[in-house]
């Protein structure tokens, strides 16, 4: 089939309520929380999928998704500029949930997983246990019980562990869980905290730094509450450190987060299809990353998650988000084909695998997710 053949002919927006675990309750109960899908149908039939993400996600397709009606979907790099310049003023909202399902598009009319039509470099990715925020009170509330849980995802294969810490902003707390975690699983398990941006001055994110230092971390991840974006700052926490500082959560798209590596800001650098324009921004993101000799790791899970770092060399670790000892299996009911991201997902040499399938490779509940509606969008 000629590829100027195919063109988009409408876009479909869906909200629908999807119910989550809530593992600090411990009693299998769950949270009900709004998602967001995107369906983008073309003449030949072929419709791009993609689930996930809040609906704000969606949000700046009013702004340009009428003048896509007719474009060629395998022009994924047009339409990124399009949607580039059409959200630039509010946070390149919709770019990546828009590019995702486009991909899933080429995948399924070249009859290939995506990634494969990004180069393909490996098909089992090593995977590592990233728990929620714990609370104190609950079965995630201590140092004690971090390592306990640490424990337990070695047991089930994980090579890697990653705490995001307890709430409260406890520096005390937050370098004891570190400490606690390492002396728990020993010297064969890499390990990682992720605070979030929660600690609020420089001298606290220096301290759990230091014990990052003497606990032998392979990576410390958003320290301090400049929401993660200042350069400046992070070199500065960086020449006082040796454990990796990894940045780019909160620094949206190319061109920032080459800035970022360029100022020396990072020793590695996140990369999120959702956040970061898609699957094309990540690819873009992740092979500048590889021109300055970095590494880029992949933010959260999913399967555009996969495919990503499927694709990329300079990639480490897959991240299972999030975990707890007590969060039911499953987390977002939306696969109807077998994929899962959650705690037992990985196989016996501590990895998961990319999907197969045309596309994304993934089937979505659209029955449970009509059932469940809450709004529709069309632009046609």
């Amino acid at each position: 089939m000629p590829t100027d053949k195919i063109n988009i002919t409408k876009i479909e927006v869906l909200e629908f309520n999807c119910e989550l675990g809530r593992p600090s309750m411990g009693d299998g109960s769950g949270y009900w929380r709004i998602l967001g899908g995107i369906r983008i149908h073309t003449n030949l039939g072929i419709t791009g999928e993609y689930v996930g993400r809040h609906p704000s996600e969606y949000a700046g397709l009013r702004h340009y998704a009428s003048n896509l009606m007719g474009l060629n979907p395998l022009e994924r790099e047009k339409i990124y500029t399009i949607s580039k310049l059409a959200t630039r003023q509010i946070g390149f909202l919709s770019m990546g949930v828009l590019d995702i399902a486009l991909w899933d598009i080429a995948g399924k009319f070249y009859g290939s997983p995506v990634y494969e039509l990004l180069g393909g470099y490996r098909k089992k990715l090593p995977t590592y246990a990233s728990t929620y925020q714990g609370e104190i009170g609950t079965a995630l509330g201590t140092p004690e019980a971090y390592a306990d849980f640490a424990i337990q995802c070695k047991e089930l294969g994980y090579p890697g562990f990653k705490i995001h810490p307890i709430k409260g902003e406890n520096i005390d707390l937050d370098i004891k869980t570190v400490m606690a975690v390492r002396s728990a699983v020993g010297d064969d398990m890499d390990l990682m905290i992720d605070p979030a941006c929660n600690y609020r001055t420089f001298l606290d994110a220096l301290k759990v730094g230091q014990a990052c230092d003497e606990a032998n971390y392979l990576w410390y991840e958003d320290p301090y509450s400049d929401g993660g974006i200042s350069s400046h700052g992070h070199f500065q926490l960086k020449s006082l450190i040796k454990t990796p500082l990894l940045q780019g959560e909160h620094v949206r798209m190319l061109e920032p987060n080459v800035n970022f590596m360029k100022s020396g800001g990072t020793d590695l650098i996140r990369v999120d299809p959702d956040f970061d324009g898609g699957i094309t921004g990540a690819m873009k993101i992740g092979h500048a990353a590889e021109g300055f000799g970095l590494d880029a790791e992949i933010h959260n899970c999913g399967p555009a998650h996969r495919h990503v770092m499927a694709s990329l060399r300079n990639s480490n670790y897959y991240e299972m988000a999030l975990l707890h000892p007590e969060a039911p299996p499953s987390a977002v009911p939306v696969y109807v084909n077998g994929y899962s991201d959650d705690l037992n997902s990985i196989d016996d040499q501590g990895c998961v695998s990319v999907p197969e399938g045309p596309g994304l490779g993934v089937e979505y509940d659209w029955e449970y997710i009509k059932k469940n509606q809450v709004t529709s969008t069309s632009y046609c």
